[in-house]
């Protein structure tokens, strides 16, 4: 890099915002990071980072000492990458565009001929082309003209997101099919992986299709695993001989997904239309499966009601402390319906904090439990000790909503174990 580097203002300094700029700022570039979260911005600066994603710490202050500044106010700047929550509005049954329009104006007040604007979070097709581009263009300026509006969306796993950042593929669309090239520039310089480009509406379905493809397939495991269940017969089992096919690749089942993209970002196709009645399908399977694990768990015990029950894993996915629509969180919501005398959670990855209800030690918690569910896939849970186990717990029911542990081994020990 050279000292005429174009300058950055990263708006939203979340999951994707903040290992962005700090990719930027170690790339040689003179990065600006606003959040509008004021507490947000007081910790950074203090080197505090709040998210448990593997080497981030250290990669963000590295770039806080060199390129990465922390601003109160959003600053002019070559370049503005707007990565702002887009949560999902379940009472309006649309997307909430909120954080999005507010770094619209911000961005509308400092916005200069020849900038250029690039949307990353994931929102409702023509997003980017309608509402964005509407709010920038009230500075005077034009899209077709006067500055650049692109919409690159971001293809992370939580757990791995600076790799990822690096090393995916891209996708670039711009309004009006302008050049990209400016922006596929700003990528190339740290993008491992192929940069494509499209319109700017193409590239916001392109994400969402690409999330509610994974959202279908895993609600079509789970519809399997309830089949084989009704059946009597192994769901994985099934599963693994069927997949010997080779036009056949069905995913493993589970209690049902986590995380924003998968059971959320399908619902933005449903903005301001019919949502595809497979898609709506999907959704409604996955969210179904915590009710199926509580349906197991009453199956196994015949009561639900006095019972002690230890949640294992807290997190929506193995290896990481991250809770977002974990379905730990939504059977225990519905364990509390059923007035389960005591849920106890553990997590090793899992920031107390972050919950309202405390968590123990694996250990603690299935100390004098009825019934213990692994739901989460960490990678410590393969190596759960049934003699342990055994010790411990008063009740003799395992339910492995993960395919992690040893069945013969742990019948062996005396439990009764529950698959999906």
């Amino acid at each position: 890099m050279t000292d005429n580097e174009p300058s950055i203002c990263v708006h939203g300094l979340g999951y994707v915002g903040l290992p962005t700029a700090a990719i930027l700022a170690n790339s040689g570039y003179p990065v600006y990071g606003y959040d509008a979260d004021p507490e947000r911005r007081t910790v950074l600066r203090q080197k505090e980072i709040q998210f448990d994603e593997p080497d981030l710490e250290r990669f963000v202050e590295r770039a806080l000492d060199d390129g990465l500044t922390i601003v109160d106010t959003a600053r002019e700047a070559d370049f503005h990458l707007i990565c702002v929550p887009t949560p999902y509005d379940t009472d309006l049954d649309r997307t909430n565009l909120t954080y999005v329009e507010a770094a619209g104006e911000t961005i509308a007040d400092l916005l200069r001929p020849e900038d250029t604007v690039v949307l990353s979070s994931t929102v409702p097709p023509r997003t980017t082309e309608g509402r964005l581009r509407s709010i920038l263009e009230a500075s005077g300026l034009s899209a077709n003209e006067d500055f650049l509006l692109g919409y690159s969306p971001e293809t992370v796993l939580p757990g791995d997101t600076l790799t990822e950042l690096r090393e995916n593929d891209r996708l670039v669309g711009t309004v009006e099919n302008r050049p990209a090239d400016r922006i596929v520039a700003l990528y190339d310089s740290f993008v491992a992986g192929d940069i494509r480009t499209a319109d700017a509406t193409t590239a916001e379905f392109v994400k969402l299709i690409q999330n509610a493809y994974r959202d279908t397939n895993i609600a079509f495991a789970n519809e399997v695993a309830k089949l084989a269940h009704e059946f009597g017969i192994d769901s994985r089992d099934s599963i693994a001989l069927a997949n010997e096919h080779p036009r056949v690749e069905i995913l493993r089942p589970g209690p049902g997904v986590g995380g924003h993209c998968i059971p959320v970002d399908p619902l933005f196709l449903n903005h301001n239309n019919d949502i595809p009645m497979l898609i709506e399908t999907a959704r409604t399977v996955n969210d179904g499966m915590a009710g199926f694990v509580v349906e197991l768990l009453s199956a196994a015990l015949d009561n639900l009601y006095n019972s002690r029950v230890a949640l294992l894993g807290v997190a929506y996915k193995g290896g990481v402390g991250d809770t977002r629509e974990s379905p730990t969180l939504k059977i225990t919501r519905q364990l509390d319906d059923a007035e389960v005398t005591e849920i106890r959670l553990a997590d090793p990855y899992v920031d107390s904090d972050a919950l309202s209800r405390p968590l123990r030690s694996t250990e603690d918690s299935i100390n004098g439990a009825d019934a213990g569910v692994i739901v989460t896939d960490h990678p410590e849970y393969g190596a759960l000790d049934p003699g342990m186990f055994s010790e411990l717990m008063r009740g003799d029911v395992i339910i492995d909503t993960r395919d992690m542990i040893d069945e013969n081994r742990w019948e062996r020990e005396g439990f009764d174990i529950y698959t999906i």
